[in-house]
């Protein structure tokens, strides 16, 4: 707005001296900001600030007419844009003929490919085109979450009606999910932590598994009504047999103190993964589970494509993830007292504990050992929604 009530007094230098002056004042990222605002090029700013850096000592200058000086490339040659624009079309719409569908659209390497079309121009040239026309930079955006079943809503209030007629009657509800698996040692993670300037942590330049500390699996148990959750860090293999005794490892350790008259246990676990809803194993080692802890296990699955509403995704995982970032995971221990210092200002509470068990791959469980397994589909999407009971 002060630029265009000025506009009309300023002659060409007066112009840009104000713009430099504009922009001097502003401090740094001035210059960006005055061309931003004015429409006025970076080096006209610039020659504005050298006029301001040579004082009063500046040599007369010829003022051009109105329309003068030098003409844009559009203006001389009028297929520029129409090129450029045809190119980045031929790449946007995955044309097999486009130089470049499988190069990076750079400025350089796109002014390379117009010039050679017969329109010479420059990268410079370029990224004001592209500009003037709407484009800009972009990375990807996780939009596309694929076909969802036309029940998610329904199984949703499903879940929600459950938890509540749970906490209702005083049974434990939990959220259950397999987080990130980690490479254990001095390798690069994610975030930033305070320390002395210049003297930044040094870790591995290639994250290659280190065979002799392996990796670490966090398998978590997280209980909706008290705010606690449990952590099993396993060293072999995320399997069905690994979740199960992490949930019976949290039930043991906390789950029966708080729920000491407990007789049903609410799971709300993703479809996929070591507690696939579709997975047999799971269903196997969660009537092993039922047997020991003689509850009666009721479980909800999210539908696929929702894993991101698992409560203890943003209500654990999330917090320990930002406890450890920028800190090497260079042992299990400094992980195991990394996620057991979680807090948050709602009073979150975790509890870990390093498992050393194995838990080979490949297991596959016959007919006659599913038949075993008291399992009671719910009336609503029985193959996500079902029950088992102990057997003893």
């Amino acid at each position: 707005m002060k630029y265009q009530g000025v506009l009309p007094t300023l002659t060409e230098r007066s112009r840009r001296r104000w713009a430099a002056v504009e922009a001097q004042s502003l401090g740094h990222g001035g210059v960006c900001a005055v061309a931003a605002a004015t429409g006025l090029s970076r080096t006209t700013i610039y020659a504005g600030l050298e006029d301001m850096r040579l004082g009063g000592d500046l040599p007369a200058e010829r003022i051009r007419r109105p329309g003068g000086g030098r003409k844009p490339l559009t203006r001389s040659d009028p297929g520029l844009l129409l090129a450029l624009e045809a190119l980045l079309e031929d790449a946007t719409r995955g044309d097999p003929q486009s130089p470049l569908l499988w190069t990076c659209k750079s400025v350089r390497r796109l002014a390379a490919e117009v010039t050679r079309a017969g329109h010479a121009v420059c990268p410079k040239t370029v990224a004001t085109l592209l500009d003037q026309a709407g484009y800009s930079l972009q990375g990807n955006r996780k939009a596309r979450e694929g076909a969802s079943s036309p029940d998610r809503d329904a199984q949703f209030r499903h879940i929600s009606r459950q938890v509540r007629r749970f906490q209702r009657r005083g049974q434990p509800v939990i959220s259950v999910d397999t987080k990130k698996k980690e490479l254990v040692g001095d390798f690069r993670n994610g975030g930033r932590q305070w320390r002395p300037k210049g003297q930044p942590l040094e870790v591995r330049v290639h994250d290659f598994l280190d065979k002799t500390l392996g990796k670490a699996i966090p398998y978590g148990v997280y209980d909706l009504t008290h705010n606690e959750g449990w952590v099993s860090v396993g060293i072999d293999h995320d399997t069905a047999q690994f979740a199960a005794e992490a949930i019976y490892r949290w039930w043991k350790k906390m789950g029966r103190r708080r729920f000491p008259r407990a007789k049903q246990l609410m799971i709300t676990a993703d479809s996929g993964g070591s507690n696939s809803c579709r997975g047999r194993l799971w269903k196997v080692a969660l009537q092993r589970l039922a047997d020991r802890t003689g509850l009666t296990l009721a479980v909800c699955h999210f539908p696929p494509g929702t894993s991101k509403w698992n409560k203890i995704e943003h209500r654990m995982f999330c917090h320990i993830t930002q406890n450890w970032r920028g800190q090497p995971l260079v042992s299990h221990e400094v992980i195991i007292k990394l996620i057991g210092s979680t807090t948050t200002r709602q009073g979150l509470r975790v509890r870990v504990a390093l498992d050393r068990g194995q838990y080979p791959l490949g297991l596959k469980v016959s007919k006659e050992q599913f038949d075993e397994v008291s399992l009671v589909p719910a009336g609503f999407h029985g193959d996500w929604n079902y029950s088992i009971s102990s057997t003893c």
